[in-house]
């Protein structure tokens, strides 16, 4: 039975994130409605990571198997009809191994968090970014965020729900810049616990506001209590950006 690689962007606002949720629209119900449309196949689309309610991707990245060899442009762009008007976009289909599953096989996921930080609310970004009107020290972030980078117990940055065995994960980069009006938070690591991302951030603007010392953030980190954690960043600023493998 071939298996197929998807390489996948969407807008994440109309949907309850990816997973199949009962009587909700999610990405993964959607595409999976896609596949059946096409082939009359029952095929669930597993993605390499379960983003959540109102987050985006630029490359999220899934696998299907399907009875019949079709030709993988094909795959794409029929894919794509079946999927309009839905905010969701095959950008490539490839044959892969039987072996290849897009959650358990990757090495490395990417992701990046925008904030933009002015005074005005926003218009083309609404929904796409989170906007701070605080002034944001974006040199005192980016410094801080070093104090996350490596082999911690993540816990005050880990969702209640969070279903992970262990709270321990190897943060690899979480980098913190600023283009403009446009703060960029950078974070990479081989997976994440659920809400990581979105907490850190919520953190390091606590450190960009002035609200929190770096030595507040090692405190909070090493407290390993989600009670210290800063405010949990919004959906709206997240997007998985590169999966790999």
């Amino acid at each position: 039975m071939p298996r197929y690689k998807l390489i996948i962007e969407y807008d994440g606002r109309p949907f309850n994130g990816w997973q199949i949720q009962t009587g909700q629209p999610t990405v993964q119900g959607v595409l999976t409605s896609a596949v059946e449309t096409l082939s009359g196949e029952k095929t669930l689309v597993q993605g390499a990571g379960r983003t959540d309610t109102g987050v985006h991707a630029h490359a999220q990245v899934a696998h299907l198997d399907l009875a019949k060899a079709w030709d993988t442009d094909t795959v794409r762009d029929a894919l794509n009809a079946h999927l309009r008007p839905h905010p969701i976009a095959i950008l490539a289909a490839e044959r892969v191994a039987d072996e290849f599953n897009a959650r358990t096989s990757a090495i490395r996921r990417r992701y990046l968090y925008r904030i933009v930080n002015r005074r005005a609310d926003l218009t083309l970004d609404a929904g796409r970014a989170w906007r701070v009107p605080r002034p944001l020290d974006a040199g005192a972030m980016n410094k801080a965020a070093q104090l996350l980078v490596g082999k911690h117990d993540f816990t005050t940055f880990r969702s209640t729900e969070c279903q992970a065995k262990s709270p321990v994960k190897k943060l690899d980069i979480l980098a913190v810049g600023r283009a403009g009006d446009e703060v960029k938070v950078t974070a990479t690591a081989r997976s994440f616990l659920h809400n990581q991302v979105r907490s850190m951030v919520g953190s390091l603007v606590c450190v960009g506001e002035g609200k929190w010392s770096a030595e507040d953030l090692r405190k909070a980190l090493d407290a390993r209590d989600r009670t210290a954690c800063g405010p949990v960043a919004p959906p709206d600023g997240l997007y998985l950006m590169q999966v790999d493998y």
